[in-house]
């Protein structure tokens, strides 16, 4: 057993935890919508059609602002298909993921969903297929109490308030070949600028997103967040990073260090975003948004998904990831990456939420039920609490073939002035050997433990399935606080969460 020593001090604060950081994001894909949060005629089912066990879950799982309704799916969406009864939508094709849309399910029905599972609504209009006109003929749907033709539309349609969408997203990304419309960063700078602007013209409240890079493995990466911020950077608030991690080969030390490639994407796109900002004389700042975010085996997309001209399945069984305990303790790390960057990580979308790569699973007219990746999620979101802060690691270290030396021991903390709430964040990513960490926590003042969990098993590739929902769990994880010293030992591939209150 080898030995990590840790220190907790509130001074080193990295900055605030936006509850926007525990975001999720629903696309109209495979059965997330139908048969995953809308289902009709099962048991649960409420007097809209939405699966109330799978609302129950989405509350415990936490999700603060959902981003919607892609996706690679938004690139050929038309929002009017979307509203006004539901006899005269009009039934289209998807060519981002070859199926039929019914529409069934649209801005009106997924914001009554949002309003149960008490989340905010984040829009993504569509600069693929369509363009300027279309993202400010949204929004003022959306946003305008009334007194024009659209809000008033609105109101026709049942919804007599505003939807009051705080933020939205310009495209979705427009440098992948594998999008509807996609174009160069130089063509899509200059529509997301003109769109941005017309539609701060309408609303100069709302908050805007701008493409970055679908991922840093793109040729273009680091190029495109830099042209197209010369573009926009006067004009939007947030520019977004997508980033997606499996396991390669068996090469498990190196999916166990993905929060490595995580960290360094996130700050090579603020450096190049401070740059753009630097030559152009401007105290303004852009902050990141990753709203696309999760562990992906994206290799096996392509045996599953239809392609025939004749063959336009409605909710077909795509991209369902059963999650195991690795997966598990990967995804647990990849939000200690997002806390340990909150000072210009605004916001972040967990990719997705039912069905497809997600953390919550159903059967039609069965169960819902909790893969692993749920777990770390719920507790984050539930514990994470005020300012972030960096935490001292003395540790060994591990070689992987793809990220190079790194340490064995990953962690974050959070802490809330006013209450005197805290929490640690850590993981294990070593495979053979168990470690006892000694944790300094006296910077937090006389303090207990209220609750510690943490996410192992002796089989590391363990899952929940439709046949055993309950197989994986978090554990208690035991403790021993002394003299401000927190000690205890987790075995290899695990992550664990404690929390702390002020005594006294």
């Amino acid at each position: 057993m080898t030995a990590a020593r840790l220190t907790v001090d509130p001074r080193f604060a990295i900055g605030e935890v936006r509850r926007r950081l525990f975001g999720g994001f629903v696309e109209h894909l495979g059965r997330h919508i139908y048969d995953g949060i809308h289902e009709p005629g099962h048991p649960a089912a409420d007097e809209q059609g939405f699966r109330t066990d799978v609302l129950d879950l989405v509350r415990e799982l936490g999700v603060s602002t959902i981003r919607y309704p892609g996706g690679n799916f938004v690139s050929g969406f038309r929002w009017e298909d979307s509203v006004g009864p539901r006899a005269q939508r009009p039934r289209r094709l998807d060519l981002a993921w070859h199926s039929t849309e019914t529409n069934e399910v649209g801005l009106h029905e997924f914001a009554d969903w949002l309003d149960k599972a008490g989340s905010d609504l984040m829009l993504a209009v569509n600069l693929g297929t369509r363009g300027t006109l279309e993202a400010i003929d949204l929004l003022e749907y959306a946003n305008v109490p009334g007194g024009s033709t659209l809000s008033q539309q609105r109101i026709d349609n049942g919804r007599a308030a505003p939807f009051d969408v705080r933020v939205w997203c310009l495209g979705n990304e427009m440098d992948g070949p594998w999008q509807l419309g996609h174009r160069s960063a130089d063509d899509y700078g200059k529509i997301a600028s003109r769109t941005a602007k017309g539609m701060r013209q309408l609303d100069p409240s709302i908050e805007l997103v701008v493409c970055g890079s679908s991922g840093a493995q793109m040729p273009t990466f680091g190029a495109w967040e830099r042209i197209v911020l010369e573009h926009t950077y006067d004009d939007v608030d947030m520019i977004s990073c997508h980033a997606y991690y499996q396991e390669h080969d068996g090469d498990a030390a190196s999916f166990l260090a993905s929060a490595v490639d995580m960290d360094r994407f996130i700050e090579a796109v603020v450096a190049t975003a401070d740059h753009v900002g630097a030559a152009r004389g401007s105290a303004k700042r852009i902050d990141i948004s990753f709203d696309e975010w999760n562990v992906w085996y994206i290799d096996r997309v392509d045996a599953v998904k239809p392609t025939a001209i004749d063959d336009w399945p409605i909710a077909p069984r795509l991209l369902e990831d059963v999650y195991s305990v690795m997966d598990a303790v990967v995804f647990g790390n990849l939000m200690i990456s997002l806390l340990a960057h909150a000072d210009r990580v605004a916001s972040a979308s967990l990719a997705q939420l039912v069905n497809v790569i997600a953390p919550i699973m159903t059967e039609p007219g069965g169960p819902a039920w909790r893969q692993t990746t749920f777990f770390p999620f719920a507790l984050t979101s539930r514990l994470a609490r005020g300012r972030a802060v960096r935490v001292q690691v003395e540790a060994a270290t591990i070689d992987t073939a793809r990220h190079g030396t790194v340490p064995i021991v990953d962690a974050v903390a959070t802490h809330d002035d006013v209450s005197g709430a805290s929490a640690l964040f850590l993981v294990h990513r070593g495979l053979d050997r168990a470690l006892e960490f000694e944790i300094d926590v006296r910077g937090l003042g006389e303090v207990e433990v209220v609750e510690a969990h943490a996410l192992h098993d002796d089989d590391p590739r363990a899952c929940n399935t439709l046949d055993d929902t309950e197989r994986v769990r978090p554990r208690v994880l035991e403790t021993r606080l002394a003299d401000g010293i927190l000690s205890l030992t987790l075995p290899p591939v695990a992550w664990a969460a404690v929390a702390f209150r002020r005594v006294g």
